[in-house]
């Protein structure tokens, strides 16, 4: 075959590839809102349970019955002391970067998981109850009857639940959330970087001279 026979091979067209969408982005957005918001509504949460009532029930005396309430505070301090943990380790997250901010988000996922377990088992426990009743009565050993435990154990619990899930989302997709800026930060060299000079004094103003002055500095110069 001649080469004036032979026929060039074409090229397919490729279409034009536009930037690739900005798929990790959007991810690391949508992760940092979900984080904030469950972190901040998982503190409130624990927080405002432990300072409601938990459980209620009644000494018997000679002259009756006498009725006691226990706070979430009452029965464990935990889910109150670990939901200000929780919620100091979420604003943490942006302050620290790489393996502290892995570090951080652990602390804040285990500050949940704290919380949940504290107000599972607070919710069926007794011993506060008896506690109060005892002082109360003026006798130890005292035995409380007719106890009924309220919901906001669960609500303790599903703030611990809403705090694992920020820290979660913060060891996975943490690595993409900006931190804060770092103007503030010192200089390696420990310092705080070039301050600029301060202007010259106006020498036709009294009031600059002695203001000069009294920052040791000469105004002739």
């Amino acid at each position: 075959m001649s080469a004036a026979s032979q026929t060039p091979t074409d090229t397919a067209p490729q279409g034009d590839s536009g930037p690739p969408p900005a798929r990790p982005a959007r991810r690391a957005h949508r992760s940092l809102a979900l984080a904030l918001l469950a972190g901040a509504a998982g503190a409130a949460l624990a927080l405002l349970a432990s300072g409601r009532t938990w459980a209620e029930g009644s000494a018997v005396l000679a002259q009756g019955e006498l009725s006691r309430t226990v706070t979430g505070a009452d029965v464990t301090g935990v889910p109150g002391a670990l939901a200000v943990v929780g919620l100091a380790a979420l604003v943490a997250v942006f302050a620290v970067r790489r393996v502290g901010r892995i570090a951080v988000a652990a602390l804040l996922a285990l500050s949940g998981v704290g919380i949940a377990v504290a107000a599972v088992r607070g919710n069926s426990d007794t011993s506060a109850l008896r506690e109060k009743a005892a002082t109360a009565v003026g006798l130890t050993g005292t035995d409380v009857h007719h106890v009924t435990h309220t919901g906001w154990p669960w609500v303790a619990a599903a703030g611990g639940l809403l705090l694992l899930i920020a820290g979660l989302l913060a060891l996975v997709y943490g690595r993409h959330w900006p931190a804060m800026s770092g103007k503030y930060e010192r200089t390696p060299g420990g310092g705080r970087g070039p301050r600029r000079a301060p202007a010259p004094p106006d020498l036709d103003r009294p009031e600059e001279i002695w203001k000069s002055l009294d920052r040791g500095e000469d105004p002739t110069r």
